[in-house]
This record gives structure tokens, C-alpha cells and sequence, in this order.
């Protein structure tokens, strides 16, 4: 894709139109944005509702922050149809889409969008997230580079959005630790918990360990020189 025209998207995003209001509309404001709704299935009894504005060109897929439906763009995705064929994506959990009680890590969501792009038959889509939808674009982008064109991150760049298990991230470590630590409850323990038991004793209990010593260590060390 030409790297200008993405460039001039992000800046156009960032300084003029970016989305505003809330994540549903209220009652009182009827829903006018020229968009037709589909309900697309990623998982076996999860649906999405995706919306799509219509447009020309390169397809360009919405994702939302936290909290937000995919009607956080209907005043700004019509300014966007002259150039691209213009579509949003409500995260499963929020508004109208399915709300299962898990599927909520990285790779599941990354793996939600990318079901929506081979429902509808997408090409190569530029994908664009606002806020918590960093984590989405990374899914895709680390794994599945060949499957976009381009990926715009709007306020997005957070520690979630560029995990690096080499080096780790403490409150994500510590949410994946708490995952498999409830795995361990009666009426969840798995029919052979062989697996999960040497992983938590060998891996994540003595990495997590490990990188809050240093997280520790590096804000005292911080605390000292502001000193």
C-alpha cells in the first residue's frame, strides 16, 4: 500500500476527526450513519457485529477502544468512503456482539478479526484500532504479517499493544499468572492438571517472581536519583 497515503490517514486521524462521543447510541439519538449491520460468526456461538459504511478502494477495518462499539465511528468512517471501502468491528463482550465468558486474551481477539476478514472476503486490509485495540493490531501484525496492508495505531501503543516475552510486562504477567492460578478451583481443575502444575512451578511462578524483584528493584532505583 502507499506508505504516504497510510501516513496522511494516521495524521488526518490524529489531528482532525478523531472519533468522539459514546460507545452505544443513546435512544435519543437515533442511528443515521449510512451503514449496514451483519452479525459475522468467528467461534462457535460467538457473533460480531460488524458494520460497513460501503466506499471505494482498499478495505479499512475500524477497531474500538475499550468500552466502545464499532457506532464510536459513525460520524467519521462516511469521510473515509471516497478512498476506502470503510468497515467497524464491535470487540466481542460490548454492544450487540456475543458476550462468552472467555476468548479475551491477544490472540483470541487478533484471531476474531481476522475471522470477520475471511467471512467478508477482505484483501489484504489496513487495519486501524483506537486505545485498547493496540493489542488486535499486534495480534495480527506479529502473526499474521502477510494478511494486511497496514496497521494504524491511534493512541494505541501501550505495554499491552508491544508485549515482549523476552522481557515481559508486570500487570500482563501477573493477569496470565492469575488465569492459570484459577484453572486450580474446584469444579475447574482440569481432568489431567499434570501440564498446567509444571508450568506454573517451572515457568510462570519463578518468572513472575523474577521480573517483580527487577520491576522493584529498577522504581527504588528510580526513587533514588529523583532523590
Amino acid at each position: 500500500m502507499n506508505t504516504a497515503r497510510i501516513g496522511i490517514l494516521a495524521l488526518m486521524f490524529a489531528t482532525n476527526v478523531m472519533p468522539q462521543g459514546n460507545a452505544a447510541n443513546p435512544a435519543s439519538e437515533p442511528d443515521t450513519s449510512p451503514h449496514k449491520a451483519q452479525f459475522i460468526g468467528v467461534e462457535e456461538d460467538v457473533k460480531l457485529e460488524v458494520l460497513d459504511w460501503g466506499g471505494f478502494g482498499r478495505p479499512l477495518v475500524l477497531l474500538t477502544g475499550l468500552g466502545d462499539t464499532a457506532h464510536i465511528y459513525d460520524k467519521f468512517a462516511p469521510k473515509l468512503t471516497p478512498t476506502y471501502h470503510v468497515l467497524g468491528v464491535t470487540r466481542r463482550g460490548y454492544g450487540r456482539s456475543s458476550a462468552p465468558r472467555s476468548g479475551y486474551g491477544a490472540a483470541r481477539l487478533g484471531d476474531d478479526v481476522l475471522a470477520v476478514v475471511d467471512a467478508l472476503k477482505l484483501d489484504r486490509p489496513v487495519l486501524v484500532g483506537h486505545s485498547r485495540a493496540g493489542e488486535e493490531l499486534s495480534s495480527v501484525g506479529s502473526r499474521y504479517p502477510e494478511r494486511v496492508s497496514g496497521l494504524i495505531y491511534l493512541d494505541a501503543g501501550y505495554a499491552y499493544a508491544f508485549y515482549d516475552p523476552s522481557q515481559g510486562d508486570l500487570n500482563i504477567d501477573l493477569a496470565d499468572l492469575q488465569k492459570k492460578l484459577a484453572r486450580l478451583e474446584p469444579g475447574k481443575l482440569p481432568r489431567d492438571p499434570t501440564d498446567l502444575v509444571r508450568d506454573l512451578l517451572s515457568s510462570s511462578l519463578p518468572t513472575f517472581r523474577t521480573r517483580s524483584a527487577r520491576d522493584a528493584e529498577e522504581s527504588h532505583g528510580s526513587a533514588a536519583v529523583i532523590r
